[in-house]
């Protein structure tokens, strides 16, 4: 249980333009049931920009598992004309095209559509300009696009991911775009880092910091580098889990004994214990229209997770299968709870569907730890080993779409994947 509580403790800095020198590699390993054949042409232009567009969608796409990707040499203009036979008979039932140009103000234009080559019509278009250095947000807003339109769901491209990288003696908190790339390091220390927690705005990150050598739970600002003490208790203050709306912190503490489960405001005002039991609660989680707060609680022996109203009552016991359950994480829609389970030894992603009970595990993997849901509810990322080297992983929540993050140093732990923004 010890390492359990660990877990739930959290530190981020400020979030600084240093980019780290390693990007994480991407490794796909699984693909959805039923691909979308889509032909994706060179957009003309596009050398002229930091960053080829068109490759940053291909690999979104193809990273996301629900598309299949047909090759083409073609370059070509949004204003093209497109004979829709000759693409259907390439085996595309989507095409997409587009073009880049530079602005006088040193911006990029980029436009884009994306053509239904089956019923001959347009399906979407875009015109973004973007400065240099954002010209792979571009890229990720496009494959978003597509795969909403397409797939029907709001695409998780153009999020952002923080995890924490251990090199040496070093850790370092890091931020990357959701596919690894465009890394920055938001803190270097030389004390171990775990768990950050975005905001539902995505501007600000909650963590515990052990700065001055005990655990004190900060949030911190991202624009304006600002933060606020929101616990600093006798004990231990751990484990900050953001409401939906922003307006309130969980946090587990244990300045009455036993680590509990506390609400409390971002500046720290407002502190109020919600359980209060003979057992340990720590790990908490939201429900996603707030109402109720996910725990893991040892109360019958071992860790089980547990849900509780936010104005208090009894909790109720959500996990029943196997003997450790621990790292509750809730579904942006609220149907589903990710988590970690111990069986025969091993530490695996579980997924419960909270409408029927149904529970599926997601990886084949012995120890994992730390899932996080992407916004669009479609995937969970997770910390988990290879090599006796810490990776990342991404499932479907299907367990279909499989892919894994790594790096040629260090190891990576602690992932949690930001908010949509906006």
């Amino acid at each position: 249980m010890k390492q359990l509580f660990l877990r739930g403790i959290a530190i981020i800095g400020l979030l600084v333009a240093t980019t780290a020198h390693a990007q994480l590699r991407v490794e796909i390993s699984g693909v959805g049931a039923n691909q979308i054949p889509i032909a994706i042409a060179g957009f003309s232009g596009e050398t002229i920009a930091p960053q080829q567009i068109t490759a940053i969608i291909k690999a979104d796409l193809a990273r996301s598992g629900m598309f299949r990707i047909i090759e083409t040499g073609d370059v070509m203009t949004e204003t093209a004309t497109v004979n829709f036979g000759d693409w259907k008979s390439r085996g595309a039932d989507a095409l997409v095209i587009g073009s880049v140009q530079r602005l006088a103000d040193g911006r990029f234009d980029v436009r884009y559509k994306l053509l239904d080559t089956v019923r001959s019509t347009q399906l979407s278009a875009l015109a973004l300009a973007a400065l240099p250095q954002f010209t792979r947000v571009t890229g990720h807003k496009i494959a978003d696009d597509i795969y909403e339109k397409l797939i029907g769901v709001r695409g998780a491209f153009a999020t952002r991911i923080a995890y924490v990288t251990k090199v040496g003696n070093e850790y370092r908190l890091e931020i990357a775009d959701s596919d690894g790339e465009g890394t920055h390091i938001a803190l270097r220390s030389n004390e171990p880092i775990i768990s950050p927690a975005w905001s539902p705005d995505g501007a600000k990150v909650a963590y515990v910091s052990f700065e001055n050598k005990k655990p004190v739970v900060y949030v911190q600002d991202l624009v304006t580098r600002q933060r606020a003490v929101v616990a600093n208790h006798k004990g231990s203050n751990s484990a900050p889990a953001w409401s939906p709306d922003g307006s309130k912190l969980a946090v587990a503490l244990s300045r009455g004994g036993l680590t509990q489960i506390y609400l409390v405001n971002p500046d720290g005002s407002g502190l109020r214990q919600l359980t209060n039991t003979n057992g340990i609660a720590t790990e908490p989680q939201f429900s996603a229209d707030g109402q109720h707060v996910y725990f893991t609680s040892d109360r019958t022996g071992g860790p089980q997770i547990y849900r509780m109203s936010t104005t208090g009552g009894e909790a109720q016991r959500v996990t029943f299968n196997g003997s450790y359950n621990i790292s509750p994480r809730v579904s942006p829609d609220g149907k589903a709870l990710a988590y970690i389970s111990r069986r025969d030894g091993r530490f695996q992603l579980y997924v419960l569907d909270l409408t029927n009970s149904q529970e599926q595990r997601l990886s084949d993997t012995v120890k994992d730890e730390s899932p996080s849901f992407s916004p669009n509810g479609k995937y969970i990322m997770y910390a988990t080993e290879s090599g006796r080297r810490g990776t990342l992983a991404v499932v479907s929540v299907d367990g279909r779409v499989k892919h894994r993050l790594t790096t040629q140093a260090g190891d990576i732990r602690e992932p949690t994947w930001g908010p949509f923004m906006k």
